[in-house]
């Protein structure tokens, strides 16, 4: 196999790893029932003018499960890092005691684990699509190597089928991550 062909593979299944750690990440983000403080990576608090993640300006805790406990270095931002929790629209109100606030996650209702569950699937469907992507550009730069280093054609046959058993390796991981995530999304 010609030196192109393996950087195609190469940085094609890069790519591809790449689609899956961000659809893993998506999903620590998505509420279950139970107190994860993946929730709060989208939360950016305004300090000093500067929007900074929550999670570099506190300590966050889990504490019996169902809750968060968030804890700042510096309390003048308590009131601040309200503000960004609500302005996040989590579908959880802080509770200040002056000293940390606490997130209460109050049992999820079945509609709303259907609904869940739902975006967990639109979000393995956009994983997909990232994966066919490349998949795509690996088939396109296949065709270009072929023409410029004139490849035989069994060479290229061989690549296609090749690059079609990476794509359903990783369309597997993919259905396999979101069965589970829904699973743990669906359980009471």
């Amino acid at each position: 196999m010609s030196e192109t062909v393996d950087a195609l593979f190469k940085t094609g299944e890069e790519k591809m790893e790449k689609a899956i750690s961000q659809l893993k990440r998506e999903f620590a983000t998505v509420r279950t029932g139970r107190a994860n403080p993946g929730i709060l990576d989208k939360v950016q608090v305004d300090y000093y003018g500067t929007p900074t993640p929550l999670r570099q300006m506190s300590q966050v805790t889990v504490q019996d499960g169902t809750t968060l406990v968030i804890t700042p270095y510096d309390k003048t931002i308590l009131k601040d890092i309200e503000k960004a929790i609500i302005k996040a629209e989590l579908g959880i109100a802080p509770n200040s005691d002056g000293v940390c606030l606490r997130l209460a996650f109050p049992p999820l209702t079945e509609e709303k684990r259907k609904e869940i569950a739902k975006e967990v699937k639109k979000m393995g469907e956009d994983a997909k699509v990232a994966v066919r992507n490349v998949r795509r550009d690996m088939a396109d730069a296949l065709k270009k190597a072929e023409k410029a280093e004139n490849l035989p054609e069994d060479t290229v046959k061989d690549n296609q089928d090749k690059i079609q058993k990476v794509t359903d390796k990783y369309t597997k991981m993919i259905d396999a991550s979101v069965s589970e995530k829904e699973k743990e999304v669906m359980t009471v």
